[in-house]
């Protein structure tokens, strides 16, 4: 049965916290006083003042308990009940007004159980509003109820004084068995949470980072809810232990339960109707509406959940929208999209730059006794329409599926390749460098328009959404050395000579085929290994095109680079370009961190300050991205020249003026394909028969479409194509008067 406790009604909103949790010398308000930090200096009520409250059908246990500042009007409280110690900043007889919302100051229709109300707040028919703190120019109306615990952890994965470990809370994330859990804490960066969800054989790591989360809260009882300044809250049925920060605003949500929801005058956020949200850390600038329902969660700021979302036991990374989805223990990075009512995602750790297609189905235990299956997709990954896959699945970056079922497990190495399930021929079919070769104008205008929607205030973790940066590049070169290897089996099978070479001599011999010209090429058969768990064939397409696009991408990137090391410093002459640039640094691992690039032997170094307990704190870990954001810039330009030399055998630190000519000559020449191939990508849209038979007119198509002539993002592209040329044209320049 329902056990009812029966107190006095005069001990209603006292002893909020148990004698057994108070200090000596303290009484219940000792945490609520430290919290509230308005400066108003209250006094009692007059009687006069009572007799008018009173007239207005109000009611106390105690007015002596009810204190108010100078500035208080007891003519605008109406029909409210008064328990425990409540404290009333100024009212005045203005009303208050936000999306034609206009209420009058005052407290009216409500009852209000030891709380603190700010300046000119309206509270309006609150059924019960309960050990809150209520900041100026708060409007609340309309609620059922809003009250705070004495234990209320607003969100955090920690345990108040005297709860059992077992009320912790945990994100499982990236597994469904719960192995990579982490605690969830108010400020937790993408890299915090995947540090956390890997390395999970350091068990000095593992519990170092726990610590941190303890250490970083007070633990002790007695904390009050908080409702920032000029936050609105109307319609809403149920609000219990949430912390709410200033211009919020909540409107029509069922319940948000055990809730941090950050929120400024520069990053406002908000709720809408029919949400329900339990245990989660809502970050700046977020929008949540139209019958989200989020459990055991953290959302990133501005970041959206909309139109009935369902995330659980997730991370989800800054500027990221999830709308009508699916999305169950999942790290996800920033900048993913996923919408449709049909799309799924569960046990996944997804790097960033993402996007989900409608009906895919990115879900695990599909082929294990046990739910313990996971996937690993890098920066760009992009399952299209009805694509389902097999867990264990691992990709490369900026990897684009087919649509179809997936029947088996992948681990695909390349980066930028087209992935489909041939199923009249039974084979995995992988074209890699697709993005350049047929798309470059997604391709491009991703990554600036994640860069472009980039809003956070705080950009601790740097994070670089171009499609060529030393993750992937690294695959690139990996990716060019399996072609190589594919390739000359290939050759062999098809000659039938016998080879005795080791790997590096297969290599050099794929190299020779994939770089000159022989008819013989176009008659091989390239298949793969290892790239999926079956035995049937994986054959990959346009090896050779692929290949020459990836050497061209490798120059490219690293004049890119170079030249805007040169710009930066104000270098001017080859001789003190070529003596500045770094060298000796080996072509590294890096790691991405949450969506920030950071060289593995830097986490490295970090991860063993963190297990040796030379690190106490997760700002010491914030203060290590920080570090390497700021030296980012350099070890981008030092991989790009590592990358160089791996693919080409040449050093810039030594090559003649005649060899940087020919690297910026090339680069010139990517940079106008590139560009080409966004524009013409573009145009297919315009040409296309079959999308233009819907409109009456090219009139109209261009009325709907807006024009291809007016396209902004292909004409900063031709003006930085333009830019380009003519600094590699000063260069070239340049290195005549050498």
């Amino acid at each position: 049965m329902n056990i009812i406790n029966k107190r006095p009604v005069g001990d209603l909103g006292y002893d909020f916290i148990a004698a057994d949790f108070l200090p000596p010398g303290q009484d219940e308000y000792y945490l609520r006083n430290a919290q509230n930090k308005n400066g108003v200096h209250y006094r009692s009520l007059t009687r006069t003042e009572i007799e008018v409250l009173e007239r207005n059908r109000n009611a106390s246990d105690n007015w002596n308990k009810v204190l108010v500042s100078d500035a208080f009007n007891p003519e605008l409280v109406k029909n409210c009940q008064f328990h425990g110690l409540v404290r009333i900043g100024k009212l005045e007889p203005y009303y208050l007004e936000f999306h034609n919302l206009r209420m009058p100051v005052g407290l009216y229709n409500s009852t209000i159980i030891s709380c603190d109300l700010g300046d000119n707040v309206v509270i309006d028919n609150v059924s019960y509003i309960s050990h809150y703190i209520i900041g100026n120019e708060v409007i609340i109306v309309n609620v059922n109820e809003i009250a705070c615990t004495d234990h209320a952890k607003f969100g955090n994965g920690v345990v108040k004084e005297g709860e059992q470990e077992k009320v912790r809370i945990w994100l499982e994330v990236c597994n469904e068995n719960g192995g990579r859990s982490i605690l969830p804490f108010n400020g937790m960066l993408p890299g915090d949470a995947w540090l956390w969800s890997r390395y999970r054989a350091n068990e000095g790591l593992q519990s170092k980072l726990k610590e941190f989360t303890d250490n970083r809260y007070d633990l002790r009882r007695g904390f009050y809810g908080e409702v920032g300044d000029r936050s609105i809250i109307k319609n809403t049925r149920i609000i219990k232990d949430v912390w709410i920060g200033t211009d919020a605003y909540i409107k029509g949500a069922n319940k948000l339960k055990n809730l941090t929801i950050n929120s400024s005058p520069q990053a406002k956020s908000q709720i809408g109707e029919g949400c329900e949200l339990v245990n989660g850390i809502i970050g700046y600038g977020c929008r949540i509406f139209y019958g989200v329902k989020a459990v055991r969660f953290v959302l990133n700021d501005n970041s959206q959940l909309k139109y009935g979302a369902r995330l659980i036991n997730s991370y989800l990374g800054y500027n990221s929208t999830i709308s009508c989805c699916e999305v169950l223990n999942s790290l996800i990075f920033p900048a993913h999209e996923q919408h449709h009512n049909n799309s799924f995602l569960c046990a996944a750790l997804v790097m960033g730059q993402s996007n989900m297609a409608a009906g895919a189905t990115i879900g695990s235990n599909h082929n294990s006794r046990s739910p313990d299956g996971e996937l690993i997709a890098g920066r760009g990954f992009w399952p299209g329409l009805c694509v389902s896959l097999k867990h264990n699945s691992k990709f490369a970056s900026f990897c684009i599926l087919a649509k179809g079922d997936y029947p088996y497990e992948l681990n695909i190495p390349i980066p930028f390749s087209l992935i489909s399930n041939d199923q009249s021929r039974n084979e995995l079919v992988i074209m890699p460098a697709y993005w350049f070769l047929y798309n470059m104008y997604a391709l491009a205008r991703n990554s600036w328009k994640y860069g472009d929607r980039d809003k956070r205030t705080d950009k601790t973790q740097l994070i670089d959404f171009d499609f060529l940066a030393p993750d992937s590049i690294n695959e690139i070169i990996h990716g060019m050395e399996l072609m190589e290897r594919f390739t000359a089996k290939a050759y062999l099978r098809k000659t039938g000579e016998t080879f005795t070479g080791g790997n590096r001599d297969l290599a050099l011999l794929g190299e020779r085929l994939l770089e000159k010209e022989d008819l013989l090429f176009y008659d091989l058969e390239i298949i793969a290994e290892g790239f999926e768990n079956n035995h049937r064939v994986i054959r990959l397409v346009k090896v050779k095109e692929s290949y020459r696009v990836f050497r061209e991408i490798v120059n490219y990137y690293t004049v890119q680079q170079v030249l805007g090391y040169a710009t930066e410093n104000q270098l001017t002459s080859f001789a003190a370009l070529q003596e500045s640039l770094p060298s000796g640094h080996p072509l590294e691992e890096w790691v991405n961190a949450g969506g920030q690039l950071i060289r593995k032997t830097e986490m490295d170094r970090l991860i063993d300050e963190v297990s040796n307990g030379n690190a106490n704190s997760w700002e010491h870990i914030h203060e290590f991205y920080k570090q390497q954001s700021a030296a980012y810039a350099k070890d981008k330009l030092a991989h790009s020249i590592a990358a160089f030399e791996e693919v080409f055998g040449i050093s810039l630190k030594t090559a003649g003026t005649a060899i940087f000519k020919d690297l910026l000559q090339r680069a010139a020449h990517t940079k106008e394909w590139m560009t080409a191939g966004i524009s013409e990508s573009r145009a297919k849209d315009y040409q296309n028969p079959f999308r233009m038979m819907v409109y009456e007119s090219e009139q109209e198509m261009e009325k709907v479409l807006g024009s291809f002539e007016s396209n902004s993002f292909i004409k900063q592209e031709v003006e930085n194509l333009q830019s380009f040329k003519q600094e590699v044209s000063n260069w070239i320049e340049n290195l005549k008067n050498n």
